[in-house]
């Protein structure tokens, strides 16, 4: 009896062998996987916990409502499927990497990496376009009880409740007449600019319909620190991915995996890129769709 257990303790923990059969490296993987899923986990409960915690939020089909190239048209979370539908392609050409690495093929591998790496820089590519155009768009909004010019420029309120139109006349009556002419002429373009800015500002005030003037009211500081934060993390992620499959690129096309013999090393960077894509379902949930 004691000779049997000895043998099976022998033949599960004896040097060099892992007591389930899976590659230290891999094993190393999940642990990293699983350590940085808290710290995301953590970032999201954080910012749950502040969301529900407001009377009020931004409404995502307004602010996310901007797409490359068609102006100020209203099309609510447009971009943002497409960096989505990028990301999911990216992680079908990386499982295709991963499958050609269990079968030998290194022109298959360098093929599909290759695609993935294009996958990944096109996510950053519009996740800057998409901060850049948060950061530095125009549009009238109403902060602190004076109109301001920031964000995009629209005349619908992105904080999903219509300012009362009392508040409003009274922060547009103490706005500077440069504002004020800015406002006109974003809702009424019959006079040029020109035009406007040689009025007084009661000529000014009289042109503007304040009933139908949307604009949005302070929102909370919370949601921008939130955002850029935690989209940047996960950016930073897939940065560090892409930097990861050209350096598996580099190495399939040096011939150093056949060298070893096995494709290992693609599974784990696999496995890394796998994860941001599952990440960014839960922040697109998260931040684009409550």
């Amino acid at each position: 009896m004691a000779t049997t257990a000895t043998a099976h303790q022998t033949k599960w923990w004896s040097g060099g062998k892992s007591p389930f059969n899976l590659e230290y490296g891999k094993l190393m993987m999940w642990y990293f996987l699983m350590s940085d899923a808290f710290t995301f986990g953590a970032f999201l409960i954080s910012y749950g916990s502040i969301r529900f915690s407001q009377n009020f939020w931004p409404d995502p089909n307004v602010v996310f409502n901007a797409f490359p190239g068609a102006g100020h048209a209203n099309l609510p979370l447009a971009f943002v499927s497409v960096m989505t539908f990028i990301l999911i392609i990216s992680s079908v050409t990386m499982v295709l990497a991963v499958h050609a690495g269990h079968k030998g093929d290194r022109a298959g591998v360098m093929k599909w990496l290759a695609w993935t790496i294009v996958g990944g820089l096109a996510f950053l590519g519009c996740q800057a376009w998409e901060w850049h155009h948060l950061i530095t768009g125009e549009h009238a909004a109403l902060i602190d009880g004076q109109i301001q010019m920031v964000g995009q420029t629209t005349t619908v309120n992105p904080w999903g409740q219509l300012a009362d139109p009392g508040v409003v006349f009274e922060a547009l009556k103490n706005s500077s007449p440069q504002v004020l002419a800015q406002i006109v002429h974003d809702h009424d373009h019959s006079h040029t600019w020109k035009e406007l800015a040689g009025m007084s500002k009661d000529q000014l005030m009289g042109m503007i319909n304040v009933a139908e003037l949307h604009v949005r009211e302070k929102g909370p500081v919370a949601f921008g620190g939130y955002f850029y934060g935690i989209t940047g993390f996960h950016g930073f992620h897939v940065f560090s991915g892409v930097i990861i499959n050209i350096v598996m690129l580099l190495m399939a096309q040096n011939g150093v995996f056949d060298r070893k013999g096995h494709y290992l090393m693609i599974e784990k960077a696999g496995l890394y890129w796998h994860f941001v894509d599952l990440v960014w379902v839960f922040v697109f949930l998260c931040f684009y769709l409550i």
